[in-house]
């Protein structure tokens, strides 16, 4: 009998609990988050402010009423973020950010709605608005980017990072409005790509091998221009006197 009386106390015990906790859970995910509410991890280099201007966060707002999905894809686009977390916490309670930024390789000019915007650009080949970027701590980047947009961003990747692993350094990328692709290279100097975005693999192969004769046959200071619009027939044009 006594047994069932101690059974019976605990079971009402967990369900006062219980009851408990969903009403407090209940009225903190009602509650509206405010400015204060809020915490940014990750990065000291965005505000509440920042996060508010680019994103369709309106405060105060009922916690349960934040699209948090929707919101980190807001910021990951506007705020050039590799990625970006938005959690609803009941305790503490309020909204917490967990942001990771992009780390610059290059200087970049962007092109955006017809307008040209100062940053930078990572490996993976994003823009980074210069306003959202970490311009303390940066170094001498060797590479500057010029008429940057987003359908440019795959070949712009590969470039920078085929110079890592290899015998080459672009100094300056640039793309035509119309999207014709010039390289700088530290010692080839021009180097003509053209409109193909799909041959790039192989052009970047063959400015690689002509680097090697020209250095081996110790005519650089004769180039003018290297033309691979066609890799199957690049053309080098050189100094007249």
């Amino acid at each position: 009998m006594k047994n069932k009386q101690k059974v019976a106390k605990r079971r009402f015990f967990l369900l006062i609990t219980f009851l408990f906790f969903t009403s407090y859970a209940t009225s903190k995910i009602l509650k509206k988050v405010s400015y204060q509410d809020i915490s940014i991890v990750g990065s000291e280099l965005f505000s509440i402010n920042d996060i508010v201007a680019n994103s369709s966060l309106n405060f105060p707002t009922p916690l349960i009423f934040i699209k948090t999905k929707y919101t980190e894809n807001e910021l990951k686009r506007n705020l050039s973020l590799k990625n970006v977390a938005v959690f609803r916490q009941i305790f503490p309670f309020g909204l917490k950010i967990i942001i990771k930024t992009r780390t610059p390789i290059a200087y970049g000019e962007g092109i955006f709605k017809g307008k040209k915007i100062n940053g930078y650009v990572d490996e993976d080949g994003f823009f980074i608005n210069e306003k959202y970027s970490d311009r303390g701590n940066l170094k001498s980047l060797p590479s500057k980017i010029f008429g940057w947009k987003e359908n440019i961003r795959e070949t712009l990747s590969k470039i920078l990072n085929y110079q890592k692993y290899n015998d080459v350094e672009f100094i300056k990328v640039t793309f035509s409005p119309s999207g014709f692709l010039t390289l700088e290279e530290k010692s080839l100097k021009t180097i003509l790509l053209g409109f193909n975005p799909k041959i790039i693999d192989s052009q970047l192969q063959v400015i690689t091998d002509i680097k090697k004769q020209i250095n081996e046959n110790n005519i650089l200071e004769k180039i003018d221009t290297i033309d691979i619009t066609d890799p199957n027939n690049p053309k080098i044009k050189v100094f007249k006197p």
